[in-house]
């Protein structure tokens, strides 16, 4: 495999070897490179994407690598839209997963710890959190799943499940076209009665505070103002997307050697866009999409509602207006370098430059908020592309990324280590045993990340986030 060589600042280069169709880029700083060895499994599974047919160069890593099924988590693909493939495991098993963010007029320093405990028993009255757990709006569910699949969050908007202006505040405004039901496997569509749940593992819901505003005229076009509430929400499409991702994995393995595709690993399984399994793949990919921004938008919903009660008045006059919401773990059509491709983007977060038509019009002058979480006490931040993100297929970085697995923290940290890491931030669980491998030491330093493609004029920060309180559930997704 290739040893990471360096290409100028914070970019290192897997040049193209053997099997490789195309070179590797890798974004990193020196703190992180030196953190980092060249030979883990996060560079070998960017080589391996760079195997696959029609491949645009470079397959890139974005700060946040590590090592993943299939492509790396950090990862971004691009394949031609005519000639190349579509992998689910370049996807990710977490369809859409993304982060939503909501300003509000409320500051912060008003609340105290009972305020905030009293916001966060609200929010999980409404919204089940952990593995496996089913949604409270169990008629919506039913009656309502095939709109959602093919309509996203505008369908529930038109049934009254959020405001109108939401709709314009979210990628591809809510609704990826191209969905089809008929795609999406029975087994699959029984793991979808998960409509505002939150489920476990690295998904949050957090009320933090603007601590910092790098570039007040472009917040205050975000909304957001230095001192006040915010609230993010991670999650996504739930085991109707995990489930997606399994059963086309197992069809694309099946079929690769009847399109001539000698597949790297089997987390790289694909099959040619123009396919029926790449076309039934898309499908049924847009409707999980659909499906976690739904998902979102009705925890949004929510989540407005438990304000309501808690401060006794109506949600609109907290603000608590969507900034924006980004979806990680998706392939989207989109053009670059003057072609159409396929990009795949697992544990990624697009960033439009300003300018660019796919903005929404009241971002097209700044270009649309890129939300960047953190970990439970660790920052988060609101960034824009600039022009040369076009370097990155419009990408960058979708969070901290892990420094420790899962199972390594759970062996490594202790409470004296997590609760220190943990500082005031309130969390919603007595039994913190079940956090540690969510702890601030199992992750990266979210600075470094966010600098790395900052330093190098990819991006600009436009504020950063301080957590609150947060709520986790439990499980590992």
């Amino acid at each position: 495999m290739s040893k990471l060589k360096p290409r100028g600042q914070n970019r290192y280069l897997l040049p193209k070897e053997g099997a490789m169709l195309v070179d590797a880029l890798v974004f990193l700083n020196s703190r992180l490179r030196l953190a980092v060895d060249s030979s883990g499994a996060e560079f070998k599974q960017l080589c391996d994407a760079a195997c696959l047919p029609g491949v645009i160069e470079p397959v890139i890593g974005m700060p946040d690598i590590h090592s993943g099924f299939g492509l790396p988590i950090g990862g971004v693909m691009a394949t031609d839209a005519r000639s190349g493939v579509v992998s689910a495991g370049a996807v990710g098993m977490d369809i859409n997963c993304g982060v939503r963010l909501l300003s509000t007029s409320i500051e912060a320093g008003s609340l105290d710890k009972p305020a905030l405990r009293a916001l966060m028993k609200a929010m999980e009255a409404r919204i089940p959190v952990g593995v496996g757990r089913k949604s409270r709006h169990s008629q919506l569910c039913r009656e309502a799943l095939a709109a959602v699949l093919l309509g996203g969050a505008p369908a529930l908007v038109n049934l009254g499940y959020g405001r109108p202006e939401d709709i314009a505040n979210i990628e591809e405004s809510g609704c990826l076209p191209g969905a089809r039901v008929e795609a999406v496997s029975a087994k699959a569509l029984e793991r979808s009665a998960q409509l505002s749940t939150l489920g476990g593992g690295n998904h949050f819901l957090e009320l933090g505070r603007v601590e910092e505003v790098y570039e007040p005229e472009v917040a205050a076009v975000f909304g957001l103002r230095e001192g006040t509430l915010s609230v993010m929400i991670h999650t996504g499409s739930r085991g109707l997307g995990h489930q997606i991702c399994n059963d086309y994995t197992e069809i694309m393995a099946k079929v690769a050697e009847r399109y001539g595709i000698k597949l790297p690993t089997k987390g790289l399984a694909c099959a040619p866009i123009d396919s029926k399994e790449g076309q039934d793949y898309l499908a049924a990919m847009a409707c999980a999409v659909n499906f976690a921004f739904a998902n979102r938008q009705l925890i949004t919903h929510d989540i407005r509602g438990a304000f309501a009660e808690v401060f006794g008045c109506d949600d609109r006059d907290l603000g608590l207006g969507l900034v924006y919401d980004v979806a990680h773990n998706i392939a989207k059509f989109e053009t670059h370098f003057g072609r159409r491709v396929l990009v795949h983007r697992k544990g990624a977060t697009r960033a439009l430059p300003p300018g660019h038509d796919k903005n929404p019009p009241h971002y097209r002058e700044t270009g649309h908020p890129a939300i960047i979480p953190g970990s439970m006490n660790s920052p988060s931040y609101v960034l824009t592309g600039t022009p040369a993100v076009t370097e990155t297929f419009c990408s960058v970085n979708h969070g901290a990324g892990r420094v420790l697995s899962r199972s390594a923290a759970r062996r490594e940290v202790t409470k004296e280590s997590f609760m220190e890491a943990l500082g005031e931030v309130l969390v919603n669980t007595r039994n913190i045993k079940q956090l540690y491998d969510e702890s601030p030491l199992a992750y990266k330093d979210v600075d470094d990340v966010v600098d790395t493609l900052a330093e190098i004029g990819l991006t600009r920060k436009i504020v950063r986030l301080k957590p609150l309180a947060v709520i986790k559930g439990e499980g590992d997704e």
